[in-house]
């Protein structure tokens, strides 16, 4: 019998975090999509406009017995900034950016469908603040998963589908591959990604 869970993560683009998630061992499922938010079914032009609430996000099925939680959460922030930095002047950059891509959409979220979850998450950051040498405070929003909305279908599996695109080529291929020598006893047997 199959055991799963059922976690929901936003952290930049969904193309990246879909591509890194499906490479995990224990991991059933990866799907793109949107929540967060308020708007009914909204599109990928309506979540883009930065106007919906929502975030791209992935929803992630994984059994717990192959792989935790814990581990899932190391992966999540290791591979998207979710800190509030200084910028230029003193200034506090935007919370809502990964690298070029700015606005709310961007913003790193955890959409738990748990109480266990939610308090891993919400232990999980808080042990992430205590540890930061600068200060720097994570500005994750750990909430429950109220609706998540699948995207439209050419974003499932879009780096599969696209890796000679140059945004495959410049932002995501070195992403995976910092996956692959950080976590590689987390990863699947298959073939990963080159």
């Amino acid at each position: 019998m199959l055991n799963k869970e059922t976690i929901v993560f936003g952290g930049g683009c969904f193309w990246c975090t879909e591509a890194i998630f499906k490479m995990l061992k224990g991991v059933i499922s990866v799907d793109p999509g949107y929540a967060g938010g308020s708007t009914n079914n909204p599109t990928y032009s309506e979540v883009s406009s930065g106007k919906t609430g929502h975030a791209e996000v992935i929803k992630i099925e994984y059994d717990p017995s192959i792989i935790s939680l814990n581990d899932l959460l190391t992966v999540f922030f290791s591979t998207h900034d979710p800190r509030l930095r200084q910028g230029y002047g003193g200034q506090a950059t935007t919370p809502n950016r990964q690298g070029n891509d700015i606005g709310e959409q961007y913003r790193s979220i955890i959409l738990y469908t748990n109480e266990e979850q939610k308090e891993t998450s919400e232990k999980f950051t808080e042990e992430i603040n205590k540890s930061s040498e600068k200060g720097y405070p994570i500005v994750t929003e750990v909430k429950e998963l109220n609706k998540f909305y699948f995207a439209e279908q050419y974003h499932k599996d879009y780096y599969e589908n696209n890796k000679n695109q140059n945004y495959c080529q410049v932002i995501i291929n070195p992403k995976l591959a910092k996956v692959q020598e950080k976590f590689a006893k987390l990863l699947k047997a298959t073939p990963i990604y080159k």
